[in-house]
């Protein structure tokens, strides 16, 4: 029987290669996430004070199996940034966002 290393992960090594254009990462304040039965689409918006039009910035397609594990390495992240920095205040914002501040005239 051939030794299949497949399924052990301390076996395995990966080496991942990041860009600096990469590594300087992308800004979003708003998600949104779309579904089919195959696949998991998460848009990463920025909405910007004063402008009319939100950009998507990035877009990850996923598998619904990545995106269970993505959600439980996230939540499993915010855990332990809470547990460091205390809880989250993760009160609902209205959409759009608002921005708050007077609107700037010219």
């Amino acid at each position: 029987m051939e030794d299949n290393n497949f399924n052990n992960p301390e076996a395995q090594e990966i080496s991942i290669e990041l860009s600096e254009e990469i590594a300087e990462g992308v800004y979003s304040n708003l998600a949104i996430i779309t579904h089919s039965n195959t696949e998991f689409v998460i848009d990463f918006v920025r909405i910007m004070p004063g402008v009319p039009k939100a950009k998507v910035k990035s877009r990850i397609v996923l598998t619904p199996e990545h995106a269970k594990r993505l959600m439980s390495a996230l939540q499993d992240n915010v855990n332990r940034f809470e547990g460091q920095n205390g809880k989250i205040d993760s009160k609902d914002v209205a959409f759009p966002l608002n921005f708050g501040g007077p609107k700037g005239e010219a």
